[in-house]
């Protein structure tokens, strides 16, 4: 859903993304199929579907340029989830498996919501449901929606209904306003580490471009932080952009922010979207983990909520149920004395878990207080050149090598690592969101 409501600093790179679209070079003019199609001459990777592993065929010749880059690029990114998905953990039948820590799925509260969903009021179809509808969604959806954000982001004047537009999730919302806002070829301004899956909503489809904003994981003064976004780095990354002859259209923000938890404060939002006035830049701003920040002191704020936006014509924020609840329908007061409670409260529980956990194995992470996810630093932990080797002496009581099995998929996003006798994991390494670290 969105609304359209009223140090040193290394050189910039602007890329396509990951896999076959990060040695391309400077080719900018050249358009985004004829890039990709070089790749396609080499091998595909070998597919092994979920289930039957002929239901997906190899045979890619029946398929239009276009659609063998895709193909391609989907079976990359999605190689290691297949993976987990034919040797899944199970404490009791297989504890040698695979533990899927790359995918941001909530699953503290199933309960809560398999209960609430089970209930008669629930249990509801109309004739309307099931004929078309406005291409925007039905008008009592979208003035529902158009209240639940008023109430949720803290808008000083009601959302309506008619700046609401709903889709079927947010990959969709991706690859909607890439289209519209965008001429093929240009470019959207987007701070790594980012949410990867991105790349392929804005590029894959809309052909257009993401120019990366790089972020530093170190502290490099008093008054910053680590991976601190500021309107300098937007500049710069700019003028990198302009000078590789790439038009910038527009801002991608991700608050809470995918995969670090980071959650921009009212004056850095305000100071970024004046950024975006002053170059006439769109701004997407993805809230899809808006109602997931259990810890009350990161003060998260909406954009929503802000007093006044620069340019709201250009102002462009996201949100789904997908994070928040894994779907729609749910009765406020419920939300409200029930599920948001608890559910922050088991999110909590499990971030105070895996970060104490983290602190006695003596690994470093950012603690954050917001989202499914946390950005952990393996490298002093690991050894060699591409894939993880040996297991640092700290984190195990006797130091062993790896499984064979562990590896850097051909996409370079996930590894698959397990200890001798024990569960294996997929982990998000980073570099499908561009991730220099």
């Amino acid at each position: 859903m969105f609304t359209l409501p009223q140090k040193d600093f290394r050189a910039r790179t602007t890329c396509l993304g990951p896999a076959c679209m990060q040695d391309l070079g400077s080719s900018h003019g050249e358009d985004l199929e004829g890039e990709c199609s070089r790749k396609l001459d080499q091998k595909l990777p070998e597919l092994r579907g979920v289930g039957d592993p002929a239901m997906i065929s190899s045979d890619t010749s029946y398929l239009s340029s276009r659609g063998r880059m895709i193909k391609w690029f989907w079976d990359s990114a999605e190689e290691g989830y297949r993976t987990y998905h034919m040797d899944e953990y199970d404490e009791d039948k297989n504890p040698s498996g695979i533990i899927n820590l790359g995918t941001s799925e909530n699953k503290l509260c199933f309960d809560l919501l398999s209960w609430r969903l089970s209930q008669s009021d629930m249990q509801r179809v109309e004739p309307s449901l099931l004929q078309y509808a406005d291409w925007r969604g039905h008008l009592f959806l979208r003035e529902e929606v158009a209240k639940f954000l008023s109430f949720y982001c803290k808008s000083p004047v009601p959302l309506r209904p008619e700046n609401v537009v709903v889709l079927n999730g947010g990959a969709s919302l991706f690859s909607a306003l890439a289209t519209v806002l965008c001429e093929a070829g240009e470019a959207f301004l987007i701070p790594t580490p980012y949410y990867g899956a991105i790349t392929q909503h804005v590029c894959l489809y809309g052909n257009i471009r993401l120019a990366y904003v790089y972020l530093d994981s170190e502290v490099t003064g008093l008054d910053t932080r680590p991976f601190q976004l500021t309107v300098e780095k937007l500049e710069m990354a700019l003028r990198e952009a302009h000078s590789e002859g790439v038009k910038v259209k527009g801002l991608i923000l991700i608050s809470p922010q995918n995969p670090l938890g980071d959650v921009y404060s009212p004056e850095e939002l305000q100071e970024y979207l004046v950024f975006a006035k002053r170059h006439r830049l769109h701004v997407i701003v993805d809230e899809v983990y808006m109602l997931s920040v259990f810890e009350k002191s990161v003060g998260y704020r909406s954009v929503l909520s802000l007093e006044r936006l620069p340019d709201p014509q250009r102002t462009h924020v996201m949100w789904a149920t997908s994070k928040d609840f894994g779907m729609s329908g749910l009765r406020f007061d419920w939300i409200n004395q029930v599920y948001l409670p608890e559910n922050h409260a088991r999110l909590k529980a499990a971030h105070t878990y895996v970060s104490e956990e983290l602190r006695a194995l003596g690994i470093p992470f950012l603690s954050r207080g917001a989202g499914f996810f946390i950005w952990v630093d393996l490298r002093k932990g690991c050894r060699g050149s591409g894939r993880c080797l040996q297991a640092n002496p700290k984190w195990q009581k006797t130091p062993v090598p790896l499984r064979a099995r562990s590896q850097v998929t051909n996409a370079g996003e996930l590894v698959i690592v397990s200890w001798p006798e024990g569960p294996a994991a997929t982990v998000d390494l980073g570099h499908s969101g561009a991730a220099e670290d």
